[in-house]
């Protein structure tokens, strides 16, 4: 017998859980299609059931005796984790700050939204050292409520009441965020190996912070946003400051929010490097079961109080760090600085000379007093021209920097929330704001029916009715519940002239359905999708079934003073697999960029297959390309693309890096065309076996059905009014 078939079977239990090199699939085969971005948040691993409803678990929640609770807290130092100066209103500011702080618009993942801040990998970031013991702090609170407050909400509204406690006036606070139950693994933070690795991978040309490869937003590898050691760990202000303006960009800031948020949430806390980093145990990941999720404790010394190590810098930026006020930009603006080095080997800012009196207290001594410190990304305030003039604003007029920063805190912290319809709680501010994609209520009265009989009569082909329809649709993004059809944006710049959306075919048919709606009083967001589902039931009755697909109406039409045209511009498709296009060609695969399009619009891989099985014979591919349209029987919905996709009767050969020939075997006679993306459904094995499920004989009605329910599921992904 085999001595390694011996050996290994002395044991029933798969050590290593199936991860060791060589026993998973992806190490096994690297360059197979990883699926496993479509089975994200699965069911099962929910520990509440598919019976929890959260929303209804808030209307039990009382708001007053949570806030009342998470303000007692603020002032109640713990002895295994001293808070500076006896108030955590810094380190809480931080907790929220480092989970909301993760987002980012280039495709809306990361973010407070889902509570993932505490799974790896952002709970283990370097840049999140000792979020872990502010959640901790935060947990007698969740026990006592449960329920009926989500991890995700009470780590956004610990900041929010942190700086309330400071003396801040907030802007308001929405509940709904929903918890999430493992890792987001699959989402994009980077290819680095090693935390805080060079940042030179990242970027085209790291001097030009404009070249950071889309769609990250932090500089390094296990950042939040910038590195406050300057540029790579190199002080340079100004450099710092171009980095800082680009990343910020990409979390939805402009100039003025970026400088509020910098000042604002160094108003209040400290840094803490007051020790040997070397001596922290492994971050909450990696630390041993004695440590029981916690990370980077200190293991010589206290370890606590003054003796803290978190960044590594050290110091307060203020003389009241408790307290809200511009005493940031007067110790920036009023004092000479120069590069230090702190006790764990950081480099910082700190001044050449200060009077006493103006040095903050020691956290646990208040006879003792210690100098303040700067980071890179302060000093980039002062020094770089547009950051300097609304620092010195914000410095003269401490009302308006305190109504700036509010704003942006708020935007910070609610901004991967979703529209304004998906808020819940006391204290959601009247104020409709841009960001928030406002759209109008839209009517509910009209004559479906008659609307219905307009559309079939007007001339427009399936195609038209369908593509159209699913463009205005599939913009929509779970991560951050932005895009969709409701509020016919389509129509409205940017999204009219964006290449993938064809604009004189789209010009064309929203002229059409414009009319519709004007004669029905219907939305125009309402029309387009009408149109498309009366496509989608002609197409079954062409192929023997009649269905009927579900329409909610209620749609309202945005206007574009309702449109922030600069902020919808991320949501442009870069590629569509559904109707087979992609503007260019990319380093990743076209089918990597089907499975990214289809996880932000929440779909299933057997969702994909459908609605990519159905559109090819629909003939709703981009200018309409022949590539997977594996059918002679056009604009009817029958699964022919799958009878097709599994005959041995053809061979597959390739004609360019995303194009092949479909043969018939005997006559060598090429009989179609397809894609990567068409192909991939024979070839990835998993694909392959939904394929053949639609390729059976017996499930044509079947397709039809699941088809239905893809696409409504795909109309009415932002209907939050009605989910």
């Amino acid at each position: 017998m085999n001595e390694h078939v011996k050996s290994t079977g002395k044991c029933p239990v798969m050590h290593g859980g199936n991860t060791a090199m060589g026993q998973s699939v992806m190490e096994w085969w690297p360059n197979a299609l990883n699926l496993d971005i479509l089975h994200q948040h699965d069911s099962k691993t929910n520990p509440l059931g598919p019976g929890f409803n959260y929303r209804e678990e808030l209307k039990k929640l009382d708001v007053e005796a949570l806030k009342a609770d998470l303000r007692a807290l603020m002032l109640d130092s713990q002895e295994w984790w001293p808070a500076d100066w006896g108030s955590y209103v810094g380190m809480m500011a931080r907790v929220t700050w480092h989970a909301a702080g993760s987002y980012r618009v280039t495709d809306g993942r990361g973010g407070a939204n889902t509570g993932n801040q505490r799974f790896a990998p952002l709970n283990s970031w370097p840049d999140n050292v000792n979020t872990d013991k502010g959640r901790r702090l935060l947990w007698p609170i969740k026990k006592k409520y449960g329920n009926k407050i989500s991890w995700a909400d009470l780590i956004a509204l610990a900041g929010t009441i942190a700086y309330e406690v400071a003396g801040l006036k907030t802007f308001g606070f929405a509940f709904g965020r929903e918890d999430i139950w493992h890792p987001e693994k699959d989402t994009y933070w980077g290819d680095e190996k090693e935390w805080l690795a060079p940042s030179d991978s990242r970027y085209g040309d790291v001097t030009k912070p404009d070249t950071l490869e889309n769609p990250l937003a932090a500089v390094q590898m296990g950042l939040i946003y910038v590195n406050p050691e300057g540029v790579n760990g190199k002080s340079d202000p100004l450099a710092t400051a171009a980095q800082m303006r680009e990343t910020f960009a990409r979390m939805g800031m402009n100039d003025e929010e970026t400088v509020a948020l910098t000042a604002g949430g160094h108003t209040i806390g400290k840094c803490h490097g007051n020790g040997n980093p070397a001596n922290l145990s492994p971050d909450p990941e990696a630390a041993g079961p004695e440590f029981q999720g916690l990370g980077w404790i200190n293991t010589h010394g206290r370890g606590i109080g003054r003796d803290t190590v978190v960044s590594g810098l050290e110091g307060a930026w203020t003389s009241e760090p408790t307290k809200w006020d511009n005493g940031f930009f007067k110790m920036l603006f009023e004092h000479e600085w120069h590069l230090v080095t702190s006790p764990a080997g950081a480099h910082q800012w700190e001044p050449i000379a200060i009077a006493e009196q103006d040095r903050p207290v020691d956290v646990e001594d208040p006879s003792i007093r210690r100098n303040p410190m700067m980071t890179d990304a302060d000093m980039a305030l002062r020094v770089d021209p547009i950051y300097r003039e609304i620092s010195l604003k914000f410095k003269d007029d401490q009302d308006y920097f305190s109504d700036v920063f509010a704003r942006a805190w708020f935007k910070l912290t609610h901004r991967d929330v979703g529209p304004k319809s998906r808020y819940f709680g006391p204290d959601i501010p009247a104020e409709d704001l841009i960001w928030q994609d406002p759209i109008p209520a839209g009517r509910t009265d009209y004559d479906v029916v008659a609307a219905k009989a307009k559309i079939i009569n007007s001339g427009l082909t399936i195609a038209e009715m369908v593509s159209t329809a699913w463009d205005s649709a599939r913009t929509f993004r779970g991560s951050d519940k932005r895009g969709g059809a409701n509020g016919a944006r389509i129509r409205l710049a940017p999204q009219k002239d964006w290449e993938g959306n064809e604009p004189a075919r789209l010009a064309k048919v929203l002229s059409v359905l414009e009319g519709i709606a004007a004669e029905t009083g219907a939305s125009l967001a309402d029309v387009i999708v009408l149109a498309g589902n009366v496509g989608v039931e002609l197409a079954a009755k062409a192929a023997g079934f009649d269905v009927e697909v579900p329409f909610v109406p209620g749609r309202g039409d945005a206007t574009a003073e309702q449109t922030d045209a600069d902020g919808f511009a991320v949501l442009e498709p870069l590629a569509d697999g559904f109707r087979n296009w992609q503007k260019k060609d990319y380093v990743v695969s076209p089918e990597e960029m089907l499975l990214d399009r289809a996880q932000l619009m929440g779909l299933t891989a057997p969702e994909l297959t459908v609605l990519i099985g159905g559109m090819r014979v629909l003939g709703t591919n981009y200018g309409g390309t022949a590539h997977g349209v594996f059918t002679d029987r056009v604009g009817a919905l029958t699964t022919d693309f799958f009878t097709t996709l599994t005959d041995m009767a053809y061979t597959w050969v390739p004609t360019g890096s995303n194009s092949y020939d479909i043969r018939d075997r005997k006559s060598g006679a090429t009989k179609y065309t397809a894609s990567r993306v068409d192909l991939v459904l024979g070839s990835n094995s998993i694909l392959r076996a939904y394929a053949e499920v639609y390729a059976q004989d017996d499930n044509k009605e079947k397709f039809v059905a699941d088809f239905v329910a893809a696409w409504t599921k795909v109309m009415n992904a932002d209907r939050f009014d009605i989910a």
